[in-house]
């Protein structure tokens, strides 16, 4: 107890609250950049164009996480307790990346026409090349910032990314006025390969050579693949419904949904932002034990909950104005995200916990779960999309981010329970 204590109080005179404060700072000027190209391109596509556009992009989505094998998460491990190892672990991000997600963007090229309407299955190459490698490479890369704990940079570089996007996306408005899903699919595309090359540079630059160690790579290659296994879990239930109604030729209604979907993720980002600066801690923390992990997990959920219940507080009541905002098209999106806007509480609930497991080293675990949950929402959208469109869809996300939170929670009280035990 002595240890946890005294590891605790070296937390608290940490730089996680500078850190998390960069992101915050950072994402928020995101946030801003986020919410006026989303309604660029609302407006720029329409419902039915955006949700061509979306379903080719969550079908990609689906596998992209397994680009890299988990080898970020692998590099976030070992090299916050040795930054010597900075060079073959940063070498391992970017060959796997790039090998890996080569061969998935042919076998989701290979496979779109078969599982998505034909307007989404057209564009599902250029969505798989920006998805699998381009937008992977830079969040494995900005694993490398996180591990050293310069979320300065991480925040910057993440502000340069929705600045470049909202850049393209304002270019095309102005230009051409309305855009078709192939069209838009391309332009994304081309914005992630820029920032992608641009923090793989910065790294390089500021951090030394990446060096490749196929040995290295073998060795923590089950690992590695146990975190890109509970990653693509996440893609899973957040992405299946998309796939679905766009498989079902429901691009009005994907149209809808993704849009309201949309609006979800980028009110959790604060929680990211917490959950983002705090991993290496959580990995340090681990190292004594669940109950030190477990510790630093309550503490931020209050936090994180507290960000969680104002988000969709805010997103129930701001609801009405999405027709006034993105366009008469999207009239329906109110209720889509009314329904949606209980989402962020239940994520403050499953990533605080979950992170707490992972940093314990109890990854194996909360895959477990994840799993789950990933099943749970599989089926519950095979039977409620066909019946009920964008609802069903709704129904299913709401039921499976609940019961992630009830899941990782209560693992978590039970590995405690046994440390207390033993």
């Amino acid at each position: 107890m002595n240890a946890i204590a005294a590891e605790i109080d070296r937390f608290r005179a940490s730089p996680m609250a500078r850190n998390a404060g960069w992101l915050l700072v950072g994402q928020g000027l995101g946030l801003l950049l986020q919410a006026v190209y989303f309604v660029i391109l609302a407006h720029l596509l329409g419902p039915i164009q955006y949700g061509v556009y979306a379903g080719a992009f969550a079908f990609a989505n689906l596998v992209a996480q397994y680009s890299s094998l988990g080898t970020g998460s692998v590099f976030l491990r070992y090299v916050s307790m040795d930054r010597s190892r900075f060079a073959v672990y940063w070498g391992n991000i970017l060959v796997v990346t790039t090998v890996v997600g080569g061969a998935l963007v042919l076998a989701l090229n290979l496979l779109g026409p078969k599982l998505l309407n034909p307007a989404s299955a057209a564009i599902v190459l250029v969505a798989a090349i920006g998805n699998c490698i381009c937008v992977q490479l830079t969040i494995e890369a900005g694993r490398v910032f996180q591990t050293f704990e310069e979320m300065r940079l991480t925040a910057a570089l993440n502000l340069l990314t929705n600045l470049l996007r909202t850049i393209a996306a304002l270019a095309f408005l102005v230009t051409v006025h309305k855009a078709t899903a192939g069209q838009w699919a391309i332009a994304s595309t081309l914005v992630a390969a820029l920032a992608a090359g641009i923090i793989v540079v910065t790294i390089t630059i500021r951090f030394g050579r990446p060096r490749f160690d196929a040995r290295l790579f073998a060795k923590r290659s089950a690992e590695g693949c146990g975190f890109a296994v509970a990653m693509s879990t996440s893609s899973l239930y957040n992405d299946v419904d998309k796939t679905m109604l766009s498989h079902y030729g429901m691009n009005h209604a994907n149209g809808i949904y993704s849009m309201a979907y949309r609006i979800v993720d980028i009110a959790t980002i604060p929680i990211f932002s917490i959950r983002d600066a705090a991993m290496p801690r959580f990995f340090k923390l681990g190292r004594i034990g669940i109950a030190a992990s477990a510790d630093l997990s309550n503490r931020l959920l209050r936090r994180a909950l507290s960000l969680g219940v104002i988000s969709s507080a805010v997103m129930f009541v701001a609801a009405p104005l999405i027709p006034f905002v993105l366009g008469q098209g999207f009239t329906e999106g109110v209720d889509a995200l009314r329904w949606l806007c209980l989402i962020p509480v239940f994520r403050s609930i499953h990533q605080m916990a979950g992170c707490a497991l992972t940093g314990a080293g109890m990854q194996n675990i909360r895959t477990g779960s994840q799993l789950t949950a990933a099943t749970i929402n599989f089926f519950l959208n095979l039977w409620l999309i066909p019946k009920w469109g964008w609802h069903g869809a709704a129904w299913s996300s709401l039921g499976t981010d609940a019961a992630l939170a009830a899941m990782n929670w209560g693992l978590l009280r039970i590995q405690l329970n046994r440390n207390v035990i033993a």
